[in-house]
């Protein structure tokens, strides 16, 4: 009897041995479900991240607008303050493109047209290099328009005791040294010279000159003294306090001082360049260049 007592004893413990064996080897399916269930928590979330992404750069580019459009508008020193004025609103009414304008000598803008240089506009301040571009095919014909007009000035520093009074003072011993542009390739310097010419000093002249690469090199020569006086558009002289305009050119001693502007022929942009001349013939921006001393040419 005992040893059958032991017997079932033995087989208690052995079926106890293999019911905990089944129990454990049956939760071993639920740690692997819960393996599944956090990969696919990474993925949802993973998704989620990428949709949200999606909308973000939706957001910055809605449908149906591309990025924005660059124009690039080569203009003359002399338009700088204006345009950079004009730029501000331009971009605020046309959040699609963005203005970039180069400034310098006209003659040099030419160059860099000539030479193929990226532009879509051309402000120039002179008819003459317009003129030149567009007799070669680099500009739009029936889109140049005649825009503006401007003076040329003698001005002095505004602490000068000079007794210079005119033009033709630039030939006396008042005046050692004169700025001008150079006239190869800056328009104010090519009215200069033809000031001078008239006057029959230009020789004289010529002798005491310092030649500036446009024409705020020259006014920057006035402010700072560096020269006893010189030859700038009247626009140029209203934008400091550090230099008095003496006279403006005696009448008829120089070509009307126009600036046309005009579209590209290799622009890539024709549409936009068209809406920015459309824009600066504009009431408002014609008020506005009337303010910094232009006036209308049209």
């Amino acid at each position: 009897m005992k040893n059958n007592l032991l017997k079932t004893m033995a087989a208690l413990t052995i079926g106890a041995v293999l019911i905990a064996g089944c129990g454990a080897k049956e939760e071993a399916p639920a740690a692997d479900t819960q393996v599944e269930e956090t990969d696919a928590q990474k993925d949802a979330a993973v998704t989620k991240e990428a949709e949200k992404e999606a909308v973000t750069k939706e957001a910055a580019v809605p449908d149906g607008e591309d990025e924005p459009v660059s124009l690039t508008i080569l203009a003359a020193a002399s338009l700088t303050d204006v345009c950079n004025e004009l730029k501000a609103r331009y971009e605020e009414q046309h959040p699609n493109v963005k203005i970039n304008i180069s400034y310098g000598a006209s003659g040099a803008l030419q160059s860099q047209i000539e030479e193929g240089a990226p532009a879509d506009v051309f402000m120039s301040a002179a008819v003459k290099q317009m003129t030149a571009l567009d007799d070669k095919g680099l500009m739009v014909s029936d889109s140049i328009v005649q825009l503006l007009e401007n003076k040329v000035v003698l001005i002095v520093p505004k602490e000068s005791d000079t007794s210079v009074s005119s033009f033709g003072d630039a030939a006396t011993d008042a005046v050692t040294m004169i700025g001008l542009g150079e006239p190869a390739s800056v328009p104010v310097g090519q009215y200069s010279e033809e000031i001078f010419e008239s006057l029959g000093i230009l020789d004289e002249v010529k002798g005491k000159a310092n030649y500036g690469s446009d024409v705020r090199t020259v006014l920057s020569w006035v402010e700072t003294s560096a020269v006893d006086c010189g030859v700038v558009y009247a626009t140029d002289a209203y934008t400091t306090k550090d230099v008095k305009i003496v006279c403006e050119a005696p009448e008829g001693s120089c070509s009307r001082v126009i600036y046309p502007v005009g579209i590209t022929a290799a622009g890539e942009h024709p549409d936009e360049a068209a809406s920015w001349l459309e824009f600066i013939q504009s009431d408002e921006s014609m008020e506005l260049f009337e303010s910094y001393g232009f006036s209308d040419a049209r």
